[in-house]
């Protein structure tokens, strides 16, 4: 252990130099959504000015820190101040910025916000952000997301990274479930199936070798909590999977992720190539006699290939189709052999519990439902980005009090992706656990919240999620093959107008069919968002099908729009918008909309301040 204690020492003697330098530090976030908004220009920016400069400047890449909305960030940390947060950043900004407040020292433009401990001072430990949408938080897993560079193993070491895998090498494989089961952790990738217990199958189980699969395929619409996680802190997963492999007595693992994430790959690849290096990997692991090693397999982005055994079918070089259970993966998995699958979020909490213990992880959350969770926060809401609370926080708390709430009335919040549900307002003080979301007839998924305004229209979103599950359908069996193509083609029919009362209790029936016949979690709970849209939100169906009219203005075939000229300020953002030239008119003056022209792509109406684009019903004979 005398190699990792030197380790540890030079990796904290570093980052403490870097939290208190004599010299300016810059961080620029560097993850996906900070890239798809301009922050490789930022860099590129921030890199030419400081070399033209010659000034001394520590320039670091951070992973995102949660509010998408606000990318591209830039922080700047002055010698004995803050790290304050820039948002919203392009690279003419950025040179403002470096101009303010490293060449002239005018600090004209104003931060957003800073990062530092609550006395103010700078602090690499345990850290806060001022921010509206993470102060209400709890970061455990997501603690590094943001904070440090995720291609330097040494600022992970510095901030107790692999301490949770040291305690684990010393509490062995039995201590090592105990303190799980003690946390109460359960799988964070929909089940919630307790993680001790799915150990200890593996463990107990006949066979060798044993495997170990981290899922990282991460397939619902808006979800992204895995990717974010991956390429902020990648050192967490992996040490996660350390510990997993350790406890089941696995001595290789793969990382089965999806090709579409080519930043998380890049990142992990490196990030297992510096733990080789540094003797966190591979054979005879800190000298303690562990050996495991890890290979990545990166999938074609089905979305039945997070389902356990389809997972193992693609690694095995089969097409990704499920199998019946039993025999479960625990007993036989990949190859045949005993394997514990658990996904990203789970597999990066692991180090954290080993590190500060099961009882301080249990006292979050609720009585069944313990620790925290992390949500992909997306749709109608003003603060769209990534979040991590307790589980049995309400939807309220996330989508008023860290979101911000939506610009329109809310409507809505689908929860667990496609094969969730979508909630009403009535639910927006339903804590957040896996049983309260069960009794509302969703789930908690992988951590998808999708949420809608009255602009949403809930039989379009029904149809959005029946079409992507029945597209993703491997075909296997035939009530979710076959059932959800006809239920796509019901729901079409109404959303055209052309519906009967009759098609709500085919749907219905429909439904229970393919729950009750569907071999895997796909299939079983892919009607959840029509069942639940039917149960809240009826009225919308029988608007459809009796007034063949859309509430909402959303349904192409329903729906004709006009501009309300006594409302209509000639502000031109419709114009800009309108794909087709269907809107014109001089600026300052009220526009004129052709119908004719008019492809009903709704873009003039999400745009329009004013309300002054109306959707009006069209009457179907």
């Amino acid at each position: 252990m005398s190699d990792i204690l030197a380790i540890q020492k030079r990796a904290t003697e570093e980052w403490q130099a870097l939290q208190h330098s004599q010299h300016p530090v810059i961080y620029i976030g560097m993850g996906s959504c900070g890239l798809a908004s301009g922050a490789g220009a930022v860099w590129n920016s921030v890199q030419k000015a400081l070399l033209k400069s010659k000034r001394k400047v520590d320039l670091i890449k951070v992973g995102c820190i949660g509010p998408c909305y606000l990318e591209p960030f830039l922080d700047i940390q002055l010698p004995g101040s803050p790290r304050f947060i820039f948002n919203n950043v392009d690279a003419e900004r950025a040179e403002k910025l470096l101009d303010d407040y490293l060449f002239t020292g005018g600090a004209k433009l104003k931060p957003l916000g800073h990062l530092g401990a609550p006395e103010g001072k700078i602090n690499g430990t345990e850290s806060f952000w001022d921010l509206p949408m993470l102060k209400n938080q709890k970061r455990i897993v997501l603690r590094n997301c943001g904070i440090i560079d995720p291609e330097n193993i040494m600022h992970y070491i510095a901030r107790d990274g692999f301490q949770g895998l040291i305690n684990a090498l010393n509490m062995g494989a039995a201590g090592i479930i105990d303190e799980l089961k003690v946390s109460g952790l359960r799988g964070r990738g929909g089940a919630g199936f307790p993680v001790f217990r799915k150990w200890q199958f593996c463990r107990k189980a006949k066979g060798s070798p044993k495997y170990l699969i981290c899922n990282a395929d991460e397939g619902d619409p808006g979800a992204f909590m895995n990717r974010s996680l991956i390429e902020g802190d990648p050192f967490a997963l992996l040490e996660g999977m350390l510990i997993a492999a350790f406890a089941i007595g696995a001595t290789f693992g793969y990382i089965y992720i999806r090709a579409e994430y080519p930043l998380a790959i890049e990142r992990l690849i490196k990030a297992i190539d510096q733990m080789k290096n540094s003797g966190f990997l591979g054979k005879d692991i800190l000298n303690s006699g562990f050996d495991f090693d890890i290979k990545l397999k990166e999938g074609a982005g089905a979305f039945v290939c997070g389902e356990e055994t389809a997972l193992i079918a693609s690694i095995e070089g089969h097409r990704g189709m499920p199998r019946t259970r039993p025999p479960f993966p625990a007993i036989s998995g990949l190859h045949g052999k005993p394997t514990t699958i658990n996904n990203v979020e789970t597999l990066g909490t692991i180090p954290n519990i080993l590190r500060k213990g099961g009882e301080w992880y249990a006292g979050y959350g609720t009585e069944k439902s313990k620790g925290t969770k992390t949500f992909a926060l997306v749709g109608k809401v003003r603060r769209t980005g990534l979040i991590e609370v307790p589980l049995g926080t309400t939807l309220r708390e996330i989508i008023f009090d860290i979101g911000g709430g939506t610009y329109k009335p809310f409507k809505a919040v689908q929860t667990g992706g496609p094969s969730g549900g979508c909630l009403s307002k009535d639910y927006l003080d339903l804590p957040i656990d896996y049983e309260s979301l069960a009794s509302a007839g969703s789930i908690m998924g992988s951590g998808g919240l999708i949420v809608m305004d009255e602009h949403s229209c809930m039989v379009d979103v029904a149809k959005y999620f029946l079409r992507f599950t029945s597209q993703e359908s491997c075909g296997k069996c035939t009530p979710c093959r076959i059932g959800t193509r006809k239920m796509v083609e019901i729901l079409n029919k109404i959303t055209e107008g052309k519906g009967v009362m009759e098609d709500i209790e085919i749907l219905e029936n429909l439904a229970g069919t393919i729950n009750m016949g569907s071999l895997c979690g796909l299939g079983q709970t892919a009607p959840n968002p029509v069942l639940t849209t039917l149960k809240y939100f009826r009225n919308e169906y029988e608007a459809h099908i009796i007034d063949h009219r859309c509430p909402a203005a959303v349904c192409r075939d329903l729906v004709e729009y006009r501009v309300i000229k006594e409302k209509c300020t000639g502000c031109q953002r419709c114009v800009e918008v309108c794909p087709t030239g269907a809107i014109t008119g001089p600026r300052s003056e009220p526009h004129n909309l052709d119908p004719e022209k008019c492809i009903k792509c709704r873009a003039c109406y999400e745009v329009c301040r004013f309300d002054a684009i109306a959707g009006d019903a069209i009457v179907i004979e």
